[in-house]
């Protein structure tokens, strides 16, 4: 029925955009993780409705994200960080084919260890969390001060292919500890008291988190 429905809303998600269905190929075809359709075309939307002037993206892979949300949002700017050597290369090829180039800044390095790089972009209205998923807490604690009173925190793939509910014994040792570090961070995240949290079941998990006050 799951299968069903998303092959049906899909249906509708038609990019005809030649650069955004080049980057999904080459995506595919190299095996770099990217935001599937669905869960892209709903964090769109959203953002369209708060309509952020700023956002910080913490996974850059090729690009094609920040390209998609500068698409989307006319008025807006991203810094986005990336700290494999050739994604981020690629990813800068891309961005200069595309008409919001003007929009993205790309960094390259560790987001765990630039945070005064970032800092020099100064806050921003949306922080996209997109990279390393055990370190997901780390880069909230990191870069949460940065962030505009009301602003939103997304976190992708929180629900981790569906194995953050699964009940069988997983055998990769590597898998199991994510899996518990996903799973710590979605308690610690609906449980912080400076943030209302709602995880959508959208994509591979879509945690959006609006700072209070």
């Amino acid at each position: 029925m799951e299968d069903a429905v998303n092959e049906y809303l899909l249906s509708f998600i038609d990019p005809k955009d030649k650069l955004i269905l080049e980057m999904e190929d080459y995506a595919k075809e190299n095996h770099v993780p990217i935001m599937d359709r669905l869960g892209m075309e709903f964090m769109l939307q959203f953002l369209r409705l708060i309509g952020p002037k700023s956002i910080l993206e913490l996974g850059t892979a090729i690009g094609y994200s920040s390209i998609r949300m500068m698409q989307a949002i006319p008025n807006s700017h991203i810094v986005t960080v990336e700290r494999n050597r050739e994604r981020y290369e690629k990813a800068l090829e891309y961005i200069e084919c595309s008409p919001v180039k003007e929009r993205i800044s790309v960094i390259y390095g560790d987001a765990l260890e630039i945070g005064e790089q970032v800092e020099k972009h100064g806050t921003f209205d949306v922080i996209f969390i997109d990279a390393a998923k055990g370190q997901y807490r780390r880069f909230f604690d990191l870069y949460e001060p940065l962030l505009n009173p009301g602003g939103v925190i997304i976190s992708d793939n929180v629900m981790y292919h569906g194995l953050v509910t699964t009940k069988e014994k997983i055998e990769n040792r590597r898998t199991r500890g994510l899996i518990r570090r996903i799973k710590t961070y979605n308690e610690w995240l609906m449980n912080h008291e400076g943030y209302d949290t709602t995880i959508f079941p959208i994509g591979d998990g879509v945690a959006v988190s609006k700072k209070k006050g």
